[in-house]
């Protein structure tokens, strides 16, 4: 009796290489599914980052803008002039300054034209690219705007100390106490959060208002001193009207600590990307948000005097305007993804507009 061979099962050759092309299609889109899986998550998180960058800055500057004006003398002030006076400046700490054009513009005074005037809302079309970078956003090939702001601070209580100018009362330095019977936790002039040196303070007395600039603090907080060649050429005690000295023989002195806050855009020399910088009066600017490629400005002084062409105007005091026409301004930030994604940068422009309180009394002075 014969034995009967059994035929050998397997796959033949062609039925191999199909095998092998259907798994190869099936691991192509499986990979081009997780690929895309993995474009949409980073997509989205460098979307949320940005947008969270811009917001947050955004938010920043909508605030200090709605303050605009907030505790300043109706209409604003008169700072140095006259005899013996030069230029004010802000955006300015003790090494460097941080803008090409930073000073005041002019204002009026009794119906008189002075060169230095300090209003609640200062523009800056096409001036915000730090002083001695390059001119213009690289990604962009555009220059950004600068805008500066300015408000007293109410959180410190300056305006609760009791404030006496020493002899020669040159207004060179303010004596500074306590008023009388001062709550508990009453803070002292140096605290944490007490005045420091650029700090800028309002007095305001029977003759008027001035600001200066603290240089120096001594006698253990109780003397204020506004010394000349102050880093923002504010004090001047030899000008003529508008200083410190000016109003020094004045009676019942109030001092408010007030803000001077500028927005402009840095180009780090490092390969960093641009960023916004926010400067307060002669402090050190401190950096805002990271890779911000845009800063726009236009302002809106629309009112029952002003025509038809006076709204989303980038340079008001060139149009004939006065800062204290200014009732809303509209901002506008575009920022940049921090890293590029499939060789691609991404954008994102966030905008708000915010109405200023009244700085329309630039007749009652």
């Amino acid at each position: 009796m014969g034995v009967t061979a059994k035929k050998a099962a397997g796959f033949t050759l062609v039925e191999l290489l199909v095998a092998i092309a259907l798994g190869l299609i099936v691991l192509a889109a499986t990979t081009q599914l997780f690929k895309g899986g993995m474009d949409a998550t980073v997509l989205v998180s460098q979307q949320s980052d940005m947008q969270q960058n811009v917001r947050a800055a955004l938010n920043l500057i909508a605030k200090d803008v709605s303050m605009a004006g907030s505790g300043l003398p109706s209409g604003g002030l008169a700072l140095p002039n006259g005899a013996g006076s030069s230029s004010p400046l802000f955006a300015v700490d003790p090494n460097r300054a941080w803008l090409a054009n930073n000073t005041y513009p002019a204002g009026i005074v009794a119906g008189a034209p002075i060169p230095n005037y300090m209003y609640g809302v200062i523009p800056g079309p096409g001036n915000g690219m730090e002083l001695g970078g390059p001119g213009s956003i690289a990604a962009t090939g555009q220059p950004v705007d600068a805008i500066t702001v300015i408000y007293a601070d109410y959180s410190f209580p300056l305006n609760q100390y009791t404030v006496v100018f020493p002899p020669p009362a040159d207004g060179t330095a303010i004596n500074v106490t306590p008023s009388a019977a001062p709550p508990a936790g009453f803070p002292p002039i140096l605290s944490p959060t007490g005045i420091q040196v650029g700090d800028l303070i309002l007095l305001t007395n029977s003759l008027g208002s001035a600001v200066g600039e603290v240089t120096g603090i001594t006698n253990a907080g109780g003397t204020i001193q506004f010394s000349d060649a102050d880093s923002l050429n504010i004090n001047q005690s030899g000008a003529l009207k508008g200083n410190i000295k000016y109003i020094a023989a004045g009676a019942n002195t109030v001092a408010n600590r007030i803000w001077a806050i500028t927005y402009l855009v840095e180009v780090p020399n490092n390969g960093q990307p641009p960023r916004l910088m926010r400067q307060v009066s002669g402090q050190t600017p401190v950096p805002v948000s990271d890779n911000i490629i845009g800063l726009s400005f236009t302002y809106d002084l629309c009112d029952g005097t002003n025509g038809p062409n006076c709204s989303a105007i980038s340079d008001p005091i060139l149009k004939g305007y006065s800062p204290n026409q200014i009732n809303k301004v509209n901002i506008q930030i575009k920022g940049q993804s921090l890293l590029a994604y499939t060789k691609k940068l991404r954008s994102m422009v966030l905008g708000t507009s915010v109405s200023t309180r009244s700085l329309s009394f630039k007749d009652r002075y």
